[in-house]
């Protein structure tokens, strides 16, 4: 049975959608490809059944100290210990990933020899232990590229240390340079490791994320979840996931002081993350009554609290185009909503709206015109309901199944 070896901080049961990528990548690989998988997990952040730390309700916890093992849904889980600080500030996240990092070089040695060892970049560091036990066992190593650093070090406004970003670059470099593959998660991406890192075009392979389109579904706008919500009879404009750094989320905020007199419009922030404490004190103090903010959703809801939008935003602060690609797109593509993305036009997220015409771009940084085009959806019903049909025809392209294979397949090449 072949064996593939994964190092990422995040895995089931963390809400970050890195996280839940890498889970439902994992499961698939043994559940429908016959794969052997062993993550090198980081403790959990959220509590499972009762339980906060190793406990997850679907297997048992055994190990002590740094490393702890379980079984989740066939995978075998290892958990590295880390210190748990708050990440408001950039020393505890720091010592969150360093102390991780320590636990993570050590847990590998506890899995059996794999046939691909894969990392990802939760964080940044974390390829260089992958890359040192794919060497030990002389097997092929894949670099995920999730997000590229040092470029988005420049979201940790509360700390820029051009030590730590010319550090960050070099080992982004080597690890890029020692791979048998890069996986990047669109042309865009692709096109920044070639210029920026002189990463060999041949060694890199685009699959871009997914949503489950047999999860995520278009669903009625009036259900449960909308009523529950008092956003059945509103027009609802959605940023639904993490409220983190990268997404430009004060600019939400601006768009909803100037869309406060449509009091048939309300804005929804679904979700949690680094910014959502501010944003709601920022909102309090504003007196918008015009936005509510509403706890992340489970997957077996997210149907419902989709279908409660009329119109999704995506943002993300300039400079960043290619070096993340906001995840969230695929999720609002399945559900078949029509979108506002204030992108650059280089980011992976313009590509697919103008391929797929499922979306509205809009300036990034220009709350004006973010708020005009959520008018434009709000006056124009019919060109709302088209773009959300174009979007669940782009959903299906970019679904589960098909994006997983891609990763087997690629996986089954490099086992020659």
């Amino acid at each position: 049975m072949p064996h593939l070896l994964v190092f990422n901080r995040s895995y089931y049961p963390d809400l970050g959608a890195t996280g839940q990528l890498l889970t439902e990548l994992c499961e698939d690989l043994v559940a429908h490809y016959g794969w052997q998988v062993t993550v090198v997990a980081g403790l959990p952040t959220v509590t499972v059944n009762g339980a906060n730390g190793s406990g997850n309700g679907t297997g048992r916890s055994t190990g002590w100290g740094l490393v702890r093992r379980e079984t989740v849904r066939g995978v075998v889980v290892l958990r590295a210990a880390g210190t748990r600080l708050t990440k408001a500030r950039f020393v505890g996240r720091a010592a969150n990933y360093v102390s991780y990092f320590a636990s993570a070089v050590l847990a590998g040695g506890w899995a059996c020899r794999p046939d691909v060892v894969m990392s990802l970049t939760d964080p940044p560091i974390l390829g260089l232990a992958a890359l040192a036990w794919a060497r030990r066992w002389r097997v092929p190593f894949v670099f995920l590229c999730q997000d590229i650093f040092p470029e988005v070090a420049v979201l940790l406004e509360d700390f820029q240390s051009p030590t730590v970003n010319r550090l960050l670059q070099c080992i982004n470099r080597l690890l890029i340079r020692n791979a048998d593959k890069v996986v990047v998660l669109g042309e865009t991406m692709g096109e920044r490791l070639i210029i920026g890192k002189d990463a060999d075009p041949g060694r890199l392979r685009v699959i871009h994320n997914w949503a489950d389109c047999s999860a995520i579904t278009p669903g009625e706008k009036r259900n449960p979840w909308s009523v529950a919500t008092g956003l059945a009879d509103r027009f609802v404009v959605m940023h639904s996931g993490n409220m983190g750094l990268s997404q430009n989320v004060d600019i939400l905020l601006e768009v909803a002081d100037r869309l406060r007199n449509d009091t048939d419009i309300m804005m929804a922030m679904v979700g949690d993350g680094a910014q959502r404490g501010a944003l709601e004190a920022k909102a309090q103090s504003q007196e918008l009554a015009n936005v509510r903010f509403l706890p992340y959703q489970p997957k077996e809801r997210l149907t419902e609290s989709f279908a409660a939008a009329d119109v999704f935003i995506i943002s993300l602060k300039e400079r960043l185009a290619g070096y993340i690609v906001p995840s969230k797109l695929y999720g609002i593509l399945a559900a078949g909503r029509p979108y506002v993305a204030a992108v650059e036009e280089a980011c992976e997220v313009a590509a697919i709206t103008r391929k797929y015409e499922c979306g509205l771009l809009a300036k990034p940084g220009d709350p004006d015109d973010l708020a005009d085009k959520i008018l434009t959806l709000y006056h124009d019903r019919d060109l709302a309901s088209g773009l959300g049909a174009n979007a669940r025809r782009a959903a299906l392209e970019f679904d589960r199944p098909i994006q997983v294979r891609a990763y087997y397949d690629l996986f089954r090449e490099l086992r020659g």
